[in-house]
């Protein structure tokens, strides 16, 4: 029995120092350099996780309710063909940036989309786009069509029965001052833009709305935003909202019409009613901004929201 027990002891302390011994010699192997050539015959690939960064821009059509798109920030675009419970990338390896913010399909033919790159919620981190885009196939090819200055592109809009009309609303530069910027508008499916609103080149249009019930009539936003790595200036003189009677080619300014908050303005989001034209709603960014309604096309305004969390998100 007291054999027994000191070879179990001698164990016991012999263990530790083989144990200590083989992590030494583990230790030294790994110090020892790895020829690179080990590594030529791999590939590097991406195994998640997947991130688009947040969405500003998504649309479908009526006639294909399970088939629509999104625009990520920071990852282009995506769609779903059953209802959203699966996602897959169209536009990796054709289009030159990554930020998409605004996204149109045709209602007539929803092979035609498109996507306007950059995004206008400035936050401390953005990202520029280089203009629109376009397919005709759902998604499968994509052409350049332009307007890359703009840089950041807060909607598109296309007419609900001439896919070859299309509005698009530029912010512009957001770090200084251009000249492309405003509303965009196309009568041959992007191949040729024509400038219709313009208002300086401090400030781009932020919202653009069509009345379905008569595409002639729109309303459009434009923004006088400048940022900086440091901080953003927003609001101004050039804030204001418009309405055009021409389908673009004239427009009046409706910010100063009754109901409408004193100056200076900011942001400013519109939409009108689906099935009442008269029916307006206005997010309005200013020290008496809020939710405003108008229930005669826009020449009077109430305000039925002062919710301040609101205005802010206009």
């Amino acid at each position: 029995m007291k054999n027994h027990r000191s070879k179990l002891v001698l164990a016991l302390l012999v263990l530790p120092l083989l144990f200590g011994f083989s992590t030494i010699q583990a230790q030294q192997k790994s110090q020892q350099p790895i020829d690179p050539t080990y590594f030529k015959s791999y590939e590097w690939r991406n195994i998640g996780p997947e991130r688009g960064g947040r969405s500003l821009g998504s649309s479908g059509s009526p006639g294909r309710p399970n088939e629509y798109y999104f625009g990520a920030t920071g990852g282009g675009l995506w769609k779903t063909v059953d209802g959203g419970n699966e996602w897959f990338p169209v536009t990796d390896g054709q289009i030159t940036s990554s930020s998409i913010g605004a996204v149109a399909v045709a209602e007539t033919n929803p092979d035609i989309v498109y996507i306007g790159g950059g995004e206008t919620q400035l936050r401390g981190s953005i990202t520029q786009g280089d203009g629109v885009y376009k397919t005709t196939d759902g998604g499968k090819t994509w052409r350049h069509l332009g307007l890359k200055e703009t840089q950041a592109i807060s909607r598109i809009r296309v007419h609900p029965t001439n896919p070859n009309i299309v509005y698009v609303a530029a912010l512009g530069h957001v770090y200084g001052d251009n000249e492309e910027r405003g509303v965009f508008r196309s009568k041959d499916g992007g191949n040729t833009w024509q400038k219709v609103l313009y208002v300086s080149d401090k400030a781009g249009a932020a919202d653009l709305i069509i009345d379905r019930n008569n595409p002639e009539v729109l309303y459009a936003s434009t923004w006088q935003v400048y940022r900086k790595a440091w901080k953003m200036w927003g609001g101004g003189p050039d804030c204001k909202l418009f309405k055009s009677l021409d389908g673009g080619d004239t427009w009046i300014e409706l910010s100063k019409n009754p109901g409408m908050p004193e100056g200076p303005l900011g942001k400013i989001g519109i939409t009108v009613s689906p099935v009442d034209s008269n029916r307006l709603w206005a997010i309005v960014e200013a020290n008496e901004g809020g939710v405003f309604r108008s229930d005669d096309g826009g020449w009077t305004w109430e305000r039925v929201n002062d919710e301040r969390k609101l205005r802010q998100r206009a």
